[in-house]
């Protein structure tokens, strides 16, 4: 019989739930022992699962597992790339975005179950001024909501959804400067109320961020979200929980494998849901191939895809929107008009 595969399970205490999903439990019940030896640690504080991950990549370990969310997946991960030891995913945080996004069971059962497939494939990962990320990072409104639930010390979605509605009225949209892929080229300034650079299609709990990002084709999806009213903004919502985010008006995206972006002054931007303070300029870059991952080989790759109904629906009220946008257009035209006729009156 060939030797057990070792593998480790890295389990955040406080991560969503799992202090209360009795993972030890179900790992000792699921996993199938004739093919790995396995323990199970513990983190004590921040930065402690990518030691311990450091440690099983040393040891020469199949894969250490992250037993948590989207925070404790990418301290695992950026101990394993361009390493033999795979990085796996016990889903139980807030929001779950690469989980989801690589379509992995979040029943706990049916997650050990996946892990004992043993399915591996090489796949992208990103760098944002240097520190790796697995789903997503960017800048401007998502960036402010991870300092504000940095801050807020609870966690959970209904933390995440409690900031968007206090501050997403209030938030200013900033100016940037971008230069994509390797020319040197820069663009007009754009005003956007988010900057996102997608290595996976969502931020978590299925609101679809980059709908068409593929984790397997060496570029980033980028996400530019200009400024929007109170009467645009629910039909932004809408899209991105139907995966059609990218068929609306107010979205423009485009993939690369580099971009720089400038701002006009130092800010947040956020990896993986995790806020940081950075300079005016921020480069954001993918690796192709750059991390080992256990995947659902099972999963049905056609549900990333949006639903003829949910297409439909948001071609409708896209197309109800740029409507609006050409009456207003209009309106402003004719005010102007309106405004030179009077002048050229009062001048005769």
């Amino acid at each position: 019989m060939a030797d057990k595969k070792r593998i480790i399970f890295i389990m955040n205490p406080i991560s969503g739930s799992a202090r209360n999903a009795g993972f030890p439990d179900i790992i000792e019940q699921y996993l199938d022992k004739e093919l790995y030896d396995y323990t199970i640690a513990s983190t004590a504080y921040s930065g402690h699962a990518y030691e311990i991950a450091v440690r099983a990549k040393s040891e020469g370990c199949f894969a250490a597992v992250a037993v948590g969310g989207d925070g404790t997946v990418n301290e695992v991960g950026r101990a394993l790339v361009h390493s033999n030891t795979a990085l796996g995913i016990l889903p139980c945080g807030s929001g779950n975005g690469l989980a989801r996004h690589l379509m992995l069971p979040l029943d706990p059962r049916r997650a050990v179950e996946t892990i004992n497939l043993g399915a591996v494939r090489e796949l992208d990962y990103g760098l944002i001024n240097g520190t790796p990320f697995f789903c997503t990072c960017g800048m401007g409104f998502d960036a402010f909501i991870s300092m504000k639930f940095a801050e807020a010390g609870r966690r959970g979605p209904m933390t995440y959804l409690e900031n968007i509605l206090r501050e997403g009225l209030k938030y200013k949209p900033e100016t940037y400067e971008i230069i994509a892929g390797d020319t040197s080229a820069q663009s007009e300034p754009v005003k956007a109320f988010l900057i996102s650079c997608a290595n996976a299609s969502q931020y978590g709990n299925n609101a679809y961020i980059a709908p068409q990002a593929s984790m397997s084709d060496g570029l980033l999806d980028v996400t530019i979200m200009e400024p929007f009213d109170m009467l645009e903004a629910p039909q932004i919502s809408i899209d991105m929980f139907n995966k059609t985010l990218d068929k609306n008006p107010k979205i423009k995206t485009f993939k690369t494998g580099h971009i720089h972006v400038h701002r006009q002054k130092a800010g947040f931007i956020h990896y993986d849901g995790d806020p940081l303070m950075t300079g005016a300029d921020v480069d954001i870059s993918v690796v192709s191939k750059g991390v080992k991952m256990i995947v659902n080989p099972c999963a049905p790759k056609d549900k990333r895809q949006p639903s003829v109904m949910q297409t439909a629906f948001s071609v409708f009220f896209n197309d109800i929107m740029n409507a609006r946008a050409d009456k207003l257009k209009q309106a402003h035209r004719i005010q102007a008009i309106n405004k030179m006729l009077l002048r050229k009156l009062n001048n005769l």
